[in-house]
């Protein structure tokens, strides 16, 4: 047996020794080609499925399409992190496009008024790899735009006068650049099939990711990474029909397109939505019943959270189709289904494409008609909501509400600036803190679906997160309210300004509440500037001063008086604070040189990565300490970490690790933490910490027997146990200083895992605990959720001088968790006061 698998493995690899794939592999048959059309090869130096486009070659393709076709046009709509460009190539008839903006403009009216013309063209978005390893897609879009560019004769002439398609060549060019690299490099002359190879196996973190080691497409919704915000520009402007979103998943696997499991469709998504993804289903199906490929629908995936490519559109009156294509990985792998080869995964993504282009003609009436009805409803829907609109804000940090506020921006949602300073269910929502939401608008569904707290569900697994609501992402004060409260429409959102009220010749103040304090405090610290955080409350000069408040002596700093007031007046304008001059260090409460003041030192902080460490969790906080704060932070591979020089930091972070640092390198962590370091372990860490003994943790187990379950629904009856993303409330000890700049005594918090801490016997060491009936939004099991109530999602503890800060929850879940990033930067700049 083993002499065959040689042999065939040589066989193998002599067949696929040569590049015996071109173009006529993909393309149909049944029509001609302009050969003034430049092929990819011309270009590109390659044959389509050869090698791995890079991401230049792309760039360098789609612009010789745009040079010698009149059926496209392109336009750069900003960079990635990595300064690659965000490509959209517009392909549609000559005819068209000389009446692009009137076509445009007739197109997004239509979801705006009740009047409705079934006779222009429909919208297709085509979007390719957004997940930069699952290159098939974006290779496929190589074809795909030939084809619309070559393709001739009237088939191609009806479909390209009745479509306009929103062509996007690759949703993440740093990724995909990433992943050509690696299969690229790793290719052999001989292909090999055996997925042993390296070709197969990618270095932390793979291609998946974006420059930050976001999923991006996770960030459909919540809008935070520059990928994301000019593809949702060019959503609402354009206001697509369809939308498809090209992936891959495991090599054993064959082809999937939507709709996915009927029971998981989010309870907001019309039905005919799911209806129309079915017909359009059936032209993939005789598209790939016509080539020979194995597939297969209704299984596996969901239609739940808005905040994927496949499904943002659903709430939005258009139609999300996700394709998944079995992944070869490389260039050729055996799989369950034969050898699979990279120009088979390519030929399958390219034919849904067409076939997507296909449906969109033959259906364009009634899709067309599906989306201004979609939005007619909406409006009716809005209409009975007369007046009621949703407040939130918050009064103490106008800097999160800003942020909140530009999501609903980019998703053109009306709001507007508060009246008057207004109370509300004991919360004060103030002008320039505070946005009232109409609910009665055209965008009224995608309201309700980013503020919704939803805890009943029709099923109980979930491919991703089952809880978003942004108020409580944000940690805003929110309420239900009416337009009676709103003032001015927001038109030109801007930050609210900081800076210092006044120079002193004694000392400054600053409250920690602002979310950007954090990013202030650090620039002062590292320009030499002594600052402490009061760990009591005190007023003075008619203003009270809660826990955390920024203390800067004006003396006894090494630049001058007048210097200090200029440096800390531009900061507090770049960080969006406001600073308080105060000239008497007498106080009602603690006094301004008490104890009760305590000196900070300046972070100097190690992240973790690398083997062993989840990538998502590690570039969350990479992301918001770089972009965000502007802290330098050091990541500091698991593979370099014996030989790392640990005393050069103060705080080391491990976020949910599995094996990312052995026995040899545990012992080097614990002599630095008993020289004082800090570190901050997340998620899985906080067993690993358990295991080495570094912390003593008590978990609560949750045991849960299967009764009158068949072997057909096991795998259902587990799924059912997992915490895939929901949220919680957690009370709060405001006076310890990991709560300093909460001005509430709750707080949401975002949990997927179902790691369950017992409190500690002293209520006081329990500054953060799950409440009794702790579920605010999302789904959990019975048994999970009574496991959760009472127990801590944070435990801290010592070794020697040194602190160890563990969370069982991700404070800094996708970039859009603001209200509970200040967790983190508690735990690294009030270190030493834990």
């Amino acid at each position: 047996m083993q002499r065959f698998l040689l042999i065939f493995v040589l066989a193998t690899s002599t067949l696929f020794s040569q590049s015996d794939v071109d173009l006529s592999y993909y393309l149909p048959t049944d029509v001609q080609y302009n050969p003034n059309i430049p092929t990819p090869q011309s270009v590109i130096g390659h044959e389509v499925g050869e090698w791995h486009i890079t991401h230049d070659k792309l760039v360098q393709y789609a612009y010789a399409l745009a040079e010698a076709s009149d059926r496209i046009t392109i336009e750069n709509r900003g960079k990635t992190f990595e300064d690659r460009p965000l490509l959209l190539m517009t392909i549609t008839s000559p005819k068209n496009h000389q009446n692009i903006n009137a076509i445009q403009k007739a197109h997004v009216d239509a979801t705006t008024t009740n009047t409705f013309s079934g006779d222009r063209p429909i919208v297709v978005y085509q979007g390719f790899s957004i997940h930069g390893n699952e290159p098939s897609g974006a290779n496929a879009g190589i074809v795909a735009a030939y084809y619309l560019a070559a393709a001739e004769g009237s088939k191609i002439d009806d479909m390209l006068d009745n479509t306009v398609i929103l062509f996007d060549p690759s949703f993440n060019p740093d990724g995909l650049q990433r992943f050509a690299y690696w299969a690229n490099t790793n290719r052999s002359q001989n292909l090999n099939p055996d997925p042993n190879d390296r070709e197969y196996s990618e270095v932390w973190p793979g291609g998946r990711t974006n420059h930050y080691w976001f999923d991006m497409n996770r960030d459909w919704l919540p809008v935070q990474l520059p990928e994301s915000r000019v593809r949702i520009k060019t959503f609402h402007a354009w206001m697509p029909n369809i939308l498809t979103d090209h992936h891959e998943m495991g090599t054993n696997s064959t082809f999937f397109f939507q709709p996915g499991i009927p029971s998981r469709t989010h309870p907001l998504t019309p039905k005919l939505n799911q209806e129309l993804t079915k017909n359009i289903g059936a032209f993939h199906a005789k598209a790939l019943d016509k080539i020979g490929s194995l597939y297969y629908s209704e299984e596996s995936y969901d239609d739940f959270y808005y905040g994927k490519g496949s499904t943002f559109p659903d709430i939005n009156g258009s139609i999300g189709i996700l394709f998944e294509q079995a992944s070869s990985r490389g260039h050729v792998q055996e799989s369950a289904n034969g050898l699979l080869t990279f120009p088979f995964t390519i030929r399958n993504q390219f034919t849904a494409a067409l076939s997507t282009l296909e449906a969109a003609n033959n259906m364009r009436g009634e899709i067309l008609k599906y989306q201004s009805d979609f939005y007619k409803n909406a409006r009716n829907e809005g209409a009975k909501q007369g007046n009621k609109a949703i407040i939130f804000g918050d009064e103490k940090d106008a800097a999160k509400t800003y942020h909140l506020a530009e999501i609903l921006k980019r998703h053109n949602i009306t709001f507007h600036e508060v009246k008057n300073d207004i109370t509300l269910n004991g919360k004060k929502y103030t002008k320039g803190h505070s946005y009232v939401v109409p609910k009665n608008q055209n965008n009224t569904r995608l309201i309700n679906a980013m503020f919704e707290k939803r805890t009943k569900f029709q099923d109980s697994l979930f491919y991703d997160i089952s809880a978003w609501s942004f108020p409580l992402a944000f940690n805003l004060d929110h309420a239900e309210t009416t337009t009676s409260n709103a003032g001015a429409v927001v038109s030109n959102l801007q930050h609210k300004t900081g800076g210092v009220n006044a120079k002193s010749n004694y000392a400054y103040l600053m409250e920690w509440h602002e979310y950007y304090s954090p990013k202030f405090l650090y620039s002062l610290l590292n320009k030499g500037i002594r600052a402490k955080a009061s760990q009591k409350q005190f007023s003075t000069n008619g203003k009270q001063y809660d826990y955390g408040t920024i203390m800067i002596p004006a003396q006894n700093q090494d630049i001058s008086s007048d210097k200090l007031f200029t440096v800390l007046n531009q900061l507090a304008k770049e960080s969006y604070v406001n600073v308080d001059a105060v000239g008497t260090g007498l106080t009602n409460g603690i006094d301004l040189g008490s104890n009760n003041f305590r000196a900070l030192e300046l972070p100097k902080i190690a992240l973790l990565v690398g083997d062993g460490i989840t990538s998502y969790d590690a570039g969350e906080i990479w992301h918001l300490l770089d972009t965000r704060y502007d802290i330098t932070v050091t990541k500091l591979d698991t593979k370099s970490f014996a030989r790392a020089d640990l005393s050069r930091y103060n705080t080391i972070i491990m976020v949910n690790s599995f094996s990312g640092v052995n026995e040899n390198n545990t012992k080097k962590l614990q002599a630095w933490l008993r020289d004082g370091g800090t570190l901050v372990a997340y998620r899985n860490a906080m067993r690993w910490l358990n295991n080495r003994k570094l912390m003593n943790i008590k978990f609560k187990n949750s045991s849960l027997t299967a009764k009158n379950i068949t072997h057909e629904q096991q795998g259902n009856f587990r799924g059912a146990q997992v915490i895939g993303g929901a949220i919680f409330e957690t009370k709060l000890d405001r006076s310890h200083p990991i709560n300093f700049g909460y001005k509430n005594d709750k707080l949401a918090m975002f949990r997927n895992t179902t790691l369950f801490v017992e409190p500690n016997k002293n209520s006081y060491d329990n500054p953060i605990q799950y409440t009794k009936n702790p579920l605010l939004s999302g789904y959990i099991s019975k048994p999970n959720l009574d496991s959760l109530a009472n127990t801590v999602p944070l435990k801290i503890g010592n070794i020697g001088r040194g602190t160890i800060v563990g969370f069982t929850d991700n404070t800094n879940f996708r970039a859009f968790w603001y209200g509970t990033n200040k967790l983190l930067m508690n735990a690294i700049f009030f270190r030493e006061d834990l």
